[in-house]
């Protein structure tokens, strides 16, 4: 039977168009969501972190992809546990709000798993408007 260990979230912007934060250098990736989840009480066998978030951007009016990466740590260069792409057409006008969920399965356990959310565009003139989280939580046997 499985058995929780600790939840976290990230709660970066809780409202619609309560930010404005720019994507300034195209397909390189901004952090909006971090959490550290401990590991040290009662872990068992199989341990597995789920997440979800959301992420909510306007767009330029031109074809645009956007992706958002989670990775095991605090850099955008450390491992990639889930990576996913949108891409919008040229006629979408109202912020898009991107909803994701991911699974990272038996992680190396520390004393403390750090995921970190990052979100990149591939075109300028991206802005990031809220609401953005990022939740995970860690279960184990």
């Amino acid at each position: 039977m499985s058995q929780f260990i600790d939840a976290r979230t990230s709660q970066n912007a809780s409202l619609a168009n309560s930010i404005a934060i720019p994507i300034l250098v195209i397909n390189t990736p901004q952090l909006f969501g971090q959490i550290g989840l401990i590991t040290t009480a009662g872990i068992g066998a199989n341990p597995r972190v789920q997440f979800k978030g959301t992420v909510s951007l306007q767009l330029p009016l031109a074809l645009v992809g956007i992706t958002v990466r989670i990775v095991r740590g605090t850099l955008a260069t450390d491992p990639v546990i889930y990576s996913a792409t949108s891409t919008f057409s040229l006629s979408v006008l109202a912020p898009q709000i991107i909803t994701f969920s991911a699974d990272d399965f038996n992680p190396p356990i520390t004393p403390q798993l750090t995921y970190t959310a990052f979100v990149s565009s591939n075109l300028l003139g991206t802005i990031r408007v809220g609401p953005e989280n990022f939740d995970g939580v860690l279960y184990s046997d």
